[in-house]
C-alpha cells in the first residue's frame, strides 16, 4: 500500500514541495534518532538553551505519535549521552526536569496508544525521580503491545559494549555461559537493545554527521539519514522524507541482489 504524502524539501525553497510516495509494506521496523540542535535552535532565537530543549520536548510528542501512526515498531530517541554530564550543571538540571515532566504529562496518552516505554542506558546515575518515572513507566506499559519508545539515558555505545562483556565474563565464571559458545548472537543478547532488530534507518539532524558514541554496536548495517534542520523543527513531513529515502536505498548486507 503507497501512502501520499507533501514534503517539503530540506535545505531548499520552503515553497517547494515534493510529492513522494510512502511505501506502507516497507516500513523500517526501528528508527532510532540522535536529537540534535536544541541549543543552537535557542541560540538563533536569543533564547536561554533550556527553552530549545523544551521545544524539543514537542518534536518528540509529534515524531513519536507519528512513528505509531506508521507502524514503526521500535523507536530509539538518544536524549542524554554518557558525555552530556560535562554541560553546565542547571542545564542538566533543566534537562532531568524536562524528562520527568514529559513522562507524567505524556503517560496517559502513550499508554492510550498501546506504547510500551523502555529505557536503555545506566539510568542508576540519574536524579532518584527520573529513576522513579523510568521504572513506573515501563511496568505499567510493559505489557502493551504497540510501539516501543526506547528513551536512551546515560547511554554511551562503548560503555554498552564495556558492559555486556562484562556481564559475560560474569556468567563464564559462574559457569552459565560458555567461552565457546560466543559469538555475535550471544552478545547482541547482553546489550541493552536485546530481543529487539538493529536499528534499520538512524536519523540526525542539525547538520552534523556523526554518531556520537549512539548504538555503535547495532549500526552495522544502519541505514543514515542527515538533515540541516535542527531538532525542535523537526517534524512529521521530515520523517516521511527519512523513510522515502531509506525506501529507495538498495539494502545488500555486503552481499549481491
Amino acid at each position: 500500500m503507497l501512502s501520499f504524502f507533501k514534503v517539503k524539501k530540506n535545505n531548499e525553497n520552503n515553497d517547494e514541495n515534493d510529492k513522494i510516495e510512502i511505501d506502507m509494506n516497507n516500513i523500517p521496523k526501528h528508527i532510532a534518532i540522535i536529537m540534535d540542535g536544541n541549543g543552537r535552535w535557542a541560540r538563533e532565537r536569543n533564547l536561554p538553551r533550556t527553552m530549545g530543549h523544551k521545544a524539543g520536548v514537542e518534536a518528540i510528542r509529534e515524531i513519536v505519535k507519528e512513528a505509531s501512526t506508521l507502524g514503526v515498531k521500535y523507536l530509539t530517541l538518544y536524549a542524554f549521552s554518557t558525555e552530556n554530564w560535562k554541560r553546565p550543571s542547571d542545564e542538566v538540571g533543566a534537562l532531568m526536569n524536562l524528562l520527568v515532566q514529559y513522562l507524567k504529562k505524556e503517560f496517559k496518552e502513550l499508554n492510550n496508544n498501546n506504547v510500551i516505554i523502555k529505557h536503555i542506558g545506566d539510568i542508576s546515575k540519574l536524579p532518584s525521580a527520573c529513576q522513579k518515572e523510568l521504572i513506573d513507566a515501563y511496568n505499567n506499559t510493559k505489557n502493551n503491545t504497540g510501539l516501543t519508545l526506547n528513551l536512551a539515558l546515560n547511554y554511551g555505545g562503548r560503555n554498552e559494549i564495556v558492559r555486556a562483556f562484562n556481564l559475560i565474563y560474569e556468567d563464564i565464571k559462574s559457569h552459565k555461559l560458555s567461552e565457546e559458545c560466543i559469538d555475535e548472537t550471544v552478545i547482541s543478547k547482553y546489550m541493552y537493545t536485546s530481543n529487539m532488530p538493529d536499528p534499520d534507518l538512524i536519523i540526525r539532524p542539525s547538520g552534523e554527521q556523526r554518531l556520537s558514541n549512539f548504538l555503535l554496536w547495532q549500526c552495522a548495517y544502519s541505514e543514515f539519514w542527515y538533515s540541516n534542520i535542527k531538532w525542535p523543527d523537526f517534524g512529521k513531513k521530515d520523517l516521511h522524507k527519512a523513510i522515502y529515502d531509506y525506501q529507495n536505498r538498495d539494502r545488500r548486507f555486503g552481499g549481491v541482489k
